[in-house]
Order: C-alpha cells, then structure tokens, then sequence
C-alpha cells in the first residue's frame, strides 16, 4: 500500500508547487475514516482509492482531483458528509467527492429503460465537473485490475458494464490507452477462452516477428537520421480486444488479419510529421485507401495524427501513425492531457476547457440532448450509438468542419450544423450536385442544405440518420406538429360548440379557466379537445357555469343507406354535393395522412362521396366512418362524441381512400392473377389480400384496396361482377 509520503513526492514530480497539508490531512482522513473496512482480496479497503489516486498521478492531474480521488469512497462507505468533507477540504473537493458518490450509486447494466436513467445521471455528474470522469474511469480501472477476487455473476456484470459504457467513455474523451486497459480487462473476464486464444497466437506472432519489427524499427530511424528528422520509432501489437472486434467486424479470422503490427513515429513539430509521411511513402509503397490526415481534420476527442498503411519487409503490412510529442501526450491521456488541470494548485478557473477540447464539447452537446424530453432508453441508445461509431469529415459551403459519425447523412450534417436548419431541410447538395437528403456522407464532402421555411421533418428521418442530435430533433418536430393538428382541430370543435351555445368564444377567455380544466396553457386546452381527452361541452360550461347543455334525440333522415341511429342536435349528416352555406358547421376532411389526429375506421375505411360521420375517440384523435357502417352503434348513446363532418377534396386531386371488398371467385388456378390485372387496370392500388377457404369450388379473397372516390370504387365493383369467375361482390365497411 503506497505510504502518505509516496503520495506527495509522485504529484510533487510533475507540480512542484503541491499543496502538501492538503493531501497529507486527506490520506489521513480517508485512513480514519475507512478503518477496518476489508476489499474483497482481504486487502485494507484504503488501499484501493491509494490505486485510484496513483493512476490520476500518472495522468498528471491537479490537487484537487488527487485529493476527490483519496476520498471518493468515504461518503457512500463511511459516516462522512459532503458537509464535513466542504469544512475541510473546500466547496470544489466536497463537489467532486459528491458527484463520484451519486455515479457509483448508479446501475449502468439493469433494465433498459432504468440504465438510461441512470447513463442521464451519470453524464449530468460529469458535466458539472469532467474531472468526476476522471476519477470514476481511474477507479472504474483499478476495479478492473482486481476483478478476479469478485464472485463469477457480479464479475460478468461489471466486465459487461465497462465495455457497454466506461471503455467507450474513455475513449470518446481521448484517452486511450486507458480505455484499451479497460477493454482488455473486460474481454478477458467475459469471454476467457477468446481472450487466451488471441493471446496465445499474438505471442507466436511475436516471437516469429521480433526480427521484422526490430528491422522496421531501425530502417526508419536510419531514413529519418539521413534526412535530419529527430523521430522516436516504436512498434507494438495490437490489444486481443481490437483484433477480436475486428474479426468480428469483417467477418475474417485471424490468419486473414493483414496489418496486426503497427508503428509510431513520434517527431518535433507538425511540418516534420508531413516530412516523415514523405520518407516512409518513398521507402515503402503505400496500400492505396489506408491514408488519413487526423492532424488538419482532428477526431473529436482531440486526437490528432496522421496514419498511413505500407507493404515493409517480407511483403508483411505495417501500420505506422505519425505525431508529435504533445499530439502524443493528447492520444494518451485525451481530456487530461490539456492544461485545465495541470499547475492549477487547487484553484478555480484554468484553461477554457469548452475552447480548447473537441471531447468536452462532444460531452456539452450530448448533455443539450437531456433538456429535449426524449426517454431514457431512447437517450441510452444514441449516446452509445454515437460512443461506438467512427467519423466522417465534411464541410459547409463557407469551409466549416462538421465532424459526423460514419453513416451519417444530409440531414445528419444540417441538424449538426443547427437545429433550425434541420427543421427547413428539404434538399441537398453535396459537392454541387442535387442528392437525397438520406444520401451516406463520405470524407471530405462539402454539403449544402435546401430549405423551407414552412417544412416539417418527417417521422420517417428518425429511423434514417445516424446521430442523436438529429433523432431528438425530428422527434420533438414530429410531436409539436401533431401538437399543433390535434389544437388545430380542438378549436374547431370548440369553435362549433360555443356557436351551437348561442355564447361568446375568445382565447383570453379561455386563460382565466384554466384551472377548471386542470391544464396549464390555452394550447393544451385545445390540443386535449382535439384528442378527446376533453369534451367540448365542459370547455364551455368552465366559461359559462349557468349554461345547461340540451341534448336532443332524433332520427336520422331514413333513406336507404343511412343509419337509424340515435343523434345529438349537433349531429348533421350531410351529402358530398351539399353547399358550403349548408355545410358551415361541419368539419372539412382533405385527407389522411400519417401523424394526424384523423384517421379512417379500420375495416373498409370510408371514400370521397361516401356520407360519413366523424366519432371523437379519446387519445387518439377523430375516426371516420361510413355513414352506414355498423360500428357505429356502439355510440348510440354517446351523442357527445358525434361530430359533423365533410369531405374537401380538390377536383384533379390524386389522393388515394381505403376500401375493402370481398371477392367470392371460382377456385381454379390462375383466378387471383386475373383478378389482380382488372383491379390494376382501373388505377387502383391493392394494399393487401386475405383469403379464405369458402368450399372445395370456392375461395373468397378479401381486398385492401386504395381509390381515388365512390364512382372508381363502384366502376371497380361492375367490373368485377362481370368476370367469368366471380360468383359474388360486396363492399366491407368498418
């Protein structure tokens, strides 16, 4: 166990400025305070925030983190209080300690909808203060490196956890070579014999290949002395992690791996990395398509470098990532690489973090995801869709770098670029020319946006981009505009029942009520009319408490078709060719598309000149019927639901109706293709068939078909009762 002074001398190396009382009274504290308290290998509990606090050390973080690390266990395993921590130590160190106490009271690995909640708490903890990361991945870590005292079940959950969550993590704010010790730590606990498997092959590799490794290494040092580039030149192998997900990626096994040994050359300065990419490329031929610039288009978690792919000795593929030594440093250590942390003393403020790093960006907009309403789970899984995915680099007309996850598309770009021009998006360009807007972006496209100031993003979009951002956005468009369909219609209805009152309607009115109606704005007042969460009749009865509604009772018209049901005074079944003047109090029906709070009855639907009655049904909206259908008697004695309603179709509309017809047709082969020709040849649609075994000599076939108006449906019907081999026709309705 590191010993009080071992503390103070391994920050002192890289701050000489410590504050030594600090963390000498913080060893102390932690000390008294964990006590007698054993770890799962038998060794004193004290031991392990030690660990954490040396791997902070190694990262060369401040005071204060060390410190949060030295004390991070003590509120949630002993009596300590962030208050006494605060008295002792300060605000800053009581707020580190707090925050890593609430992350590791979270269950990352439960049931989806609760490990969303909990991946919400965790980055909302982190963003108050990165340095919470930090500390946790640092324990998450030495966690990791003890796992094996643990019993077999908690062991698989928390490998599984810090490969679903903290690895990604790690790596999306930079540091890698942390993340790498994760993720190997947890293969190896999830899967033994995959790990051991890899292993084993990768040390035959290296004992085979020491030579060409020890030969790239020297040639390179040679090519760059001749040429007076000063270079450090590794080799290592890849982690078994990283070659196990690669064989699962491409589908390959091991032997078909062509490039398991690789290079860092690290330089002085950036002009030298662009020198040393010449010398190699001229020493070596270059695998065509293994190129990429990460120095003048960095990853967003600030990693910078250059990689290219050679054929080197022995036809064998190397390979090789150019940097320099602060790129290195930022490679390494990610987020704790840069300044904020470092010579603070334990003191406030620093380097502008926001400006200066790409991942704790990344870590600000992912926490603008969290104020947009989405669920848990949704929220769950397009952070981690976006923790595993790698980048695409692509640029605005002006030359703005938008970096994009790999899939990403158009509207991808637009929504990354800001919300308000996704929301517009209506087109794109990409290198000048006219592109689907779900087109997949490649490196280096320039992307512009077509836009309109009165578009709504379909719901469609949501399956098809690759990013959060986008997929809360569309989302949240997607549910203000059926919002916004369902008020429009709830002051429609609204509207008509203060006519019908003979009372006076205004929306200033209508605030001073609100509370009658347990709602908390005029616009969800209408938006619940519109969805039948509210009747009309109470919106006017909040306004007018005297008013007593008189619901009459009386007999529809009686002709041949019409339904003989009972009716509130309100009710006015109308004809298609009625007139405006007539139809004034009834409720245009254009058309029905998906996302309106309208819709057609299922089981036949309803068509341009069919009589039609519009049922209010709460939650969902107004359904149409037929004036004939059946359905309809189930709301006999629910007058309050009936509302009037007609069809507004444009003359040279091309706007398709559902209709359902029952075809009972002579069973002979070839009967349903002859059926489908008619039906096609008048321009309908069919949506759907059923069939069902009617006897040995028949089949009846049940068609969805889709049609412009009553007059197709009916010349459909004639045709069909004038083939050979139809026996009967009948129109469905719901």
């Amino acid at each position: 166990m590191m010993r009080q002074y071992e503390l103070v001398e391994r920050v002192r190396k890289y701050n000489p400025a410590v504050d030594e009382d600090m963390l000498n009274r913080a060893y102390v504290y932690a000390m008294r305070a964990h006590g007698s308290q054993k770890r799962a290998s038998g060794d004193p509990y004290f031991s392990h925030p030690l660990e954490v606090a040396a791997i902070l050390t190694d990262l060369k973080l401040d005071d204060a983190t060390i410190v949060a690390a030295v004390l991070h266990d003590t509120i949630e395993d002993t009596d300590a209080t962030r208050e006494e921590i605060e008295r002792l130590f300060g605000p800053q160190i009581g707020r580190l300690v707090d925050g890593l106490t609430k992350i590791d009271k979270l269950d990352l690995v439960s049931k989806q909808a609760r490990q969303g909640e909990n991946f919400r708490k965790l980055l909302l903890a982190v963003a108050e203060d990165v340095r919470v990361l930090l500390v946790k991945l640092a324990d998450r870590l030495h966690n990791m490196r003890t796992l094996h005292f643990v019993p077999p079940e908690k062991r698989a959950r928390i490998a599984q956890e810090t490969l679903d969550i903290y690895a990604p993590l790690a790596g999306r704010i930079g540091m890698q070579r942390l993340r790498e010790e994760l993720e190997s730590l947890a293969f190896r606990h999830l899967t033994p014999e995959a790990y051991l498997a890899i292993e084993t092959r990768l040390e035959e590799l290296r004992a085979e290949n020491g030579r060409i490794i020890r030969r790239v290494e020297d040639e390179l040092k040679q090519e760059f002395a001749k040429r007076g580039i000063e270079a450090a030149v590794t080799g290592r192998q890849k982690t078994p992690y990283s070659v196990w997900r690669k064989m699962e990626r491409k589908s390959i096994s091991f032997e078909q791996l062509s490039d398991i040994f690789g290079f860092r050359i690290v330089v002085g300065t950036v002009a030298e990395c662009y020198a040393a990419l010449g010398v190699v490329h001229t020493k070596w031929p270059a695998v065509p398509g293994r190129f990429k610039d990460y120095i003048s288009t960095p990853k967003q978690n600030d990693y910078r470098s250059i990689h290219t792919t050679v054929v080197g000795p022995g036809q064998q593929r190397v390979e090789l990532q150019i940097r320099t030594a602060e790129m290195h440093e930022i490679a390494r250590y990610g987020i704790a690489a840069h300044t904020l942390y470092k010579d603070l003393n334990g003191a406030e403020g620093g380097v502008d973090l926001a400006q200066e790093s790409g991942a704790y960006r990344w870590l600000q907009e992912t926490m603008e995801l969290l104020a947009h309403g989405d669920s848990p789970e949704e929220f769950l899984e397009h952070t981690r869709l976006e923790l595993f995915r790698d980048q695409v680099f692509c640029f605005t007309p002006k030359g703005k770098l938008i970096a994009l996850p790999r899939g990403a598309t158009p509207i991808d770009f637009a929504y990354a670029v800001h919300t308000r021009l996704g929301d517009s998006a209506v087109g794109s360009k990409i290198n000048g020319r006219v592109a689907p807007v779900l087109s997949e972006l490649q490196n280096g496209d320039e992307v512009e946006i077509l836009r309109s100031a009165d578009h709504t993003p379909p719901a469609a979009w949501e399956a098809a981009v690759a990013t959060g951002k986008a997929r809360a956005a569309i989302r949240r468009a997607t549910r203000d505009a059926v919002r916004r369909q369902y008020s429009g219609l709830g002051r429609q209805i609204i509207e008509r029942a203060f006519e019908r009152a003979n009372r006076a309607f205004s929306l200033d009115r209508l605030k001073g009520v609100l509370p009658r109606l347990a709602r908390g704005s005029v616009e969800d007042v209408l938006a619940a009319v519109g969805r039948g969460e509210i009747y009309s009749g109470d919106v006017v009865k909040a306004l007018y408490p005297d008013f007593t509604e008189d619901r009459k009772t009386a007999k529809g018209p009686g002709k041949p078709g019409w339904l003989d049901a009972k009716d509130a005074a309100s009710l006015k079944f109308q004809s298609p060719g009625a007139s405006e003047k007539d139809g004034d109090s009834a409720i245009p029906i254009r058309g029905l598309h998906g996302g309106t709070p309208v819709r057609f009855a299922e089981g036949g639907g309803a068509v341009p000149g069919d009589r039609i009655v519009g049922i209010l049904t709460p939650g969902e909206g107004v359904t149409i019927y037929p004036i004939q259908s059946p359905s309809l008697t189930r709301y006999d004695d629910q007058p309050e639901l009936w509302l009037d309603v007609r069809w507004d179709v444009e003359p040279g509309s091309k706007a398709l109706f559902p209709a359902r017809v029952v075809v009972t047709v002579v069973n002979e082969p070839g009967a349903l293709g002859a059926l489908a020709t008619l039906i096609g040849g008048t321009g309908a649609n069919i949506d759907n068939i059923a069939f069902t075994a009617h006897s040995p000599d028949f089949r009846e076939m049940t068609f969805d078909l889709e049609v412009s108006d009553l007059k197709h449906l009916s010349g459909i019907i004639t045709r069909l009762r004038a083939s050979p081999l139809v026996s009967k026709v009948e129109r469905m309705v719901g």
